[in-house]
């Protein structure tokens, strides 16, 4: 978490620094910039910085001043950054924008919690003491495919209607109120899946997927997009599914592989040929394969090393070779 902090007089400069050590401590990069006095930060310029590379911005000072910094940056609620602003003697700290996806509502009781001010908290979910699911799902690692449909699902809670969920994962935990598991036939509001194809419901993607690639030596970033997009149109799989590419370390310098990773932005996990000969399992043998790394299959094994397990096998195309491992995904629902 990288949190981007302007204050507007001395008062507020001060109450940023206190923030400092204990926002530290919890793991969050923050930087403090002065937007007065003679070398004061441009508003600006400032934002526009901090919008790029910073997942949240707090504005110690009016709610007013806050406001017209970002109007002209705003743009979506899944790609904004969280926005609070405070006031410079810390009684309040008020989410301004993403206050579920982004964790602005998340953001500012930690905040709260360190100078002790009043959280002040708009959206409607959280003014009732409702189930969020954007916030729920942000809170799992769990991706929003189709964010327009949150709307619905929290409109209907609202409503006091029941939101019906099915999940490919097991979720610990009690439901809340409100939410029910699916029984079979049944159209589900809400559904935890790696496959894009769910009706009309809110999708909500965990990142339990790796590909595993074998390729020829100077293989061109495109026939690796060629081969992935087939797969794709073959299962359906969501993208968002795929938390890494795996192959074998005679790979972790290929220029092509290591393109198509960065296109994707999918860091490349690489494995010897001893980690992946020793893997038990039944895997697709080639032995021209076995001549050229000393590993009889490389996809399949690299995408399953660790604790996977084979969710496809090998598909080969025009000197790619891809195969999928599911990794176990835990999901709860606090207490």
């Amino acid at each position: 978490m990288k949190l981007a902090a302007i204050c507007f007089t001395a008062a507020g400069q001060a109450l940023g620094c206190r923030l400092t050590g204990p926002l530290q401590k919890q793991g969050v990069v923050y930087s403090l910039t002065a937007g007065f006095g003679p070398e004061k930060a441009s508003l600006r310029v400032w934002t526009a910085a901090a919008w790029r590379k910073s997942n949240a911005l707090l504005f110690i000072g009016a709610a007013g001043i806050a406001v017209r910094a970002i109007a002209p940056l705003v743009a979506s609620k899944t790609r904004d950054p969280a926005v609070l602003v405070m006031d410079e003697a810390g009684r309040f700290c008020i989410p301004l924008l993403s206050g579920h996806i982004g964790g602005a509502n998340a953001l500012a009781r930690r905040i709260a919690g360190v100078c002790g001010a009043q959280v002040v908290l708009t959206t409607a979910t959280d003014v009732r003491g409702m189930f969020a699911v954007d916030s729920w799902a942000v809170a799992q690692g769990l991706t929003v495919a189709n964010p327009e449909r949150i709307q619905g699902v929290s409109s209907k809670l609202l409503a006091g209607g029941e939101v019906l969920l099915s999940s490919e994962f097991s979720i610990a935990g009690a439901l809340p109120a409100g939410v029910r598991l699916c029984a079979l036939g049944e159209t589900p509001d809400v559904a935890v899946s790696i496959y894009t194809r769910r009706d009309r419901a809110l999708l909500l993607i965990p990142r339990a997927v790796t590909l595993g690639i074998g390729c020829r030596r100077g293989i061109a970033a495109e026939s690796l997009e060629t081969a992935w997009q087939s797969l794709l149109q073959r299962t359906h799989l969501a993208p968002e599914a795929v938390r890494a590419v795996r192959s074998i370390d005679l790979k972790k310098e290929e220029p092509g592989l290591l393109a198509f990773c960065k296109r994707h932005q999918w860091p490349l996990q690489t494995f010897s040929a001893e980690t992946l000969r020793a893997l038990p399992g039944h895997f697709t043998a080639s032995d021209f394969v076995a001549s050229v790394t000393g590993v009889d299959n490389v996809c399949e094994r690299a995408a399953v090393c660790g604790g996977g397990q084979l969710l496809l096998p090998k598909v080969a195309e025009k000197g790619v070779t891809m195969a999928l491992g599911l990794f176990p995904v835990q999901l709860y629902f606090p207490k």
